[in-house]
């Protein structure tokens, strides 16, 4: 079980061999890295899994290897095309997570991937960004002198809203208890997959972040940003895993509004719990999570159906198909969002 999906394992991977899975989507929701929040929104799990399967089959389509087989519909797999009905389950191809290891140093030993050579996760998120929008990490690791103009392609400090010249390809680790920017130079030799491999990840995340970008813009979002996680099989090839393409993993806007999960964090942000979180990863970055001493409140409920609404209309309108009755377009159901989050800040 994760904090928004749960993981049926059908077959578990070995060394030689990937295993068989089921993704199964729930209305659960994450932000800051808490884990399960308090509440659901509801129907959330059916659109993720249905804009998850269309990203998946445009993927495939260019000739890029992913874990997806299909949608799991009365105990059969199925491509997107043959679902009569929203359903909330995928069935992937399963790779090994190798965890690093906690020292007393507080930092991570990765030696579990000396000897690797396929079949697993690789223990690495590949962000792209293609504009820098407020909020971005990005403003907060220049100011503090973690990142360079130059790496960036700039010669001035940036605006927010602004478009990079190119995609600038972001990586921070994953399977840390703290997500943590890291060079590419690090990545390489922390997982000891070999440059050659780092090199085609680069390619295939700026090959689909273009696809992406071209899907969303059908419909009047522009690709801000997003993740991606990558697996190595049993003979080295690169394969795209977990789940892309979603309002969960990528940061889309329309006029400026954020279309994304990020408006579950603008809510958050307000909140003395947000607080704690952030002193918290500022005092133990392995183990903040006992620092904080308050909880999460609950959305509102208004926000919950606003937010509801919100996935089950991105759903319809990229797959240009109606899975979800009597939902008004994104236009309109954005407004009401952020006239309510406006309203509630004030």
């Amino acid at each position: 079980m994760g904090s928004v999906k749960d993981l049926v394992v059908l077959k578990t991977p070995t060394r030689e061999c990937p295993g068989l899975g089921r993704f199964i989507f729930s209305d659960r929701y994450s932000v800051f890295d808490w884990g399960e929040m308090p509440d659901h929104i509801d129907q959330k799990g059916v659109a993720l899994c249905i804009t998850a399967a269309y990203f998946f089959e445009k993927i495939k389509k260019e000739g890029i290897m992913t874990h997806y087989l299909g949608m799991v519909e009365n105990e059969q797999v199925k491509s997107l095309a043959e679902i009569k009905q929203p359903i909330n389950t995928l069935e992937t191809k399963l790779y090994r997570i190798l965890k690093p290891q906690l020292t007393d140093e507080k930092a991570y030993d990765y030696q579990v991937y000396q000897q690797e050579k396929g079949n697993f996760l690789i223990p690495l998120e590949i962000i792209y960004r293609n504009t820098l929008p407020a909020g971005s990490s990005i403003f907060k690791r220049l100011k503090e002198g973690e990142l360079r103009l130059e790496d960036l392609g700039l010669d001035r400090i940036p605006k927010e809203g602004i478009e990079l010249r190119k995609p600038y390809l972001d990586i921070s680790t994953k399977l840390e208890a703290t997500d943590r920017y890291i060079s590419w130079q690090e990545a390489q030799e922390i997982t000891k997959v070999p440059h050659r491999k780092i090199a085609e990840i680069n390619s295939i995340t700026l090959r689909i972040n273009k696809m992406i970008s071209k899907e969303v813009q059908k419909i009047s979002l522009k690709n801000e940003d997003g993740k991606f996680e990558f697996a190595l099989d049993n003979e080295q090839n690169v394969v795209l895993v977990d789940v892309v393409g979603t309002m969960d993993e990528c940061r889309f806007t329309y006029r400026g509004m954020p279309v994304s999960k990020e408006i579950i964090r603008l809510y958050y942000r307000q909140s003395d719990w947000y607080q704690d979180v952030v002193k918290a990863k500022e005092k133990d970055p392995a183990n903040w999570k006992k620092y904080v001493k308050q909880k999460p409140q609950p959305l509102p409920s208004k926000l919950k159906l606003f937010l509801s609404i919100l996935y089950c209309a991105f759903a319809n309108e990229i797959t240009g198909k109606k899975w979800f009755k009597d939902i008004p377009r994104l236009p309109d159901a954005l407004q009401e969002i952020y006239d309510f989050i406006k309203n509630s800040i004030n």
